[in-house]
């Protein structure tokens, strides 16, 4: 669904735009010039979103940051907003601060709910990784037990894509950005 409280400017919407409050509100997404808000969370988003925050923030090293729900921005007509992604420390600027150049992203989570779907899965990867963030994890919820299943990519910088490295149903254990190991489980004590 687009929101929009005003006429779409004929060359699409601007970072600009999106940053100038009050006149958008919390959580829109600039994808291609058009604002996009996905609505109210489901409780498997929220819950995904604070284990997997919790997880990467206990794991990361100092020169790193974990961050919920900030915009990234990638260029003038895309600003979108990972639901977890891990940034430079030195990125961080102040508590006024309301966005991230996407040189500064290391990783980007994105939890898929039924509303962003197409966005989660295909054009958010797309920009990510044209932009060069390195990694991203496309989170979904699986089978008739809602457990989730977190897909981790690894850019290819000549390709600008990503590739899967693994798919992790119970616990993400790898190396990078960091070495981590997040108890997937634990969304049944959350």
């Amino acid at each position: 669904m687009t929101t929009a409280s005003r006429p779409l400017p004929p060359d699409g919407y601007t970072v600009h735009d999106l940053l100038s409050p009050p006149d958008i509100p919390a959580h829109i997404e600039l994808i291609d010039g058009w604002l996009w808000s996905d609505g109210p969370q489901q409780y498997f988003h929220s819950v995904m979103t604070d284990l997997l925050s919790t997880g990467l923030r206990g794991a990361a090293p100092p020169a790193l940051r974990v961050r919920r729900q900030m915009t990234v921005v990638i260029d003038e007509h895309n600003a979108p907003e990972p639901d977890v992604m891990v940034v430079r420390a030195a990125a961080v600027r102040g508590a006024d601060q309301m966005h991230f150049l996407v040189r500064d992203v290391l990783l980007a989570v994105e939890v898929v709910s039924p509303v962003s779907e197409a966005r989660d899965r295909d054009t958010k990867p797309r920009k990510y990784a044209a932009a060069g963030i390195p990694y991203f994890w496309r989170v979904e919820m699986a089978g008739a037990d809602d457990h989730p299943v977190v897909y981790a990519f690894e850019l290819d910088p000549q390709a600008r894509a990503y590739r899967l490295v693994d798919t992790f149903r119970e616990r993400v254990t790898l190396g990078v950005p960091f070495p981590l190991d997040i108890d997937l489980t634990a969304i049944d004590r959350w």
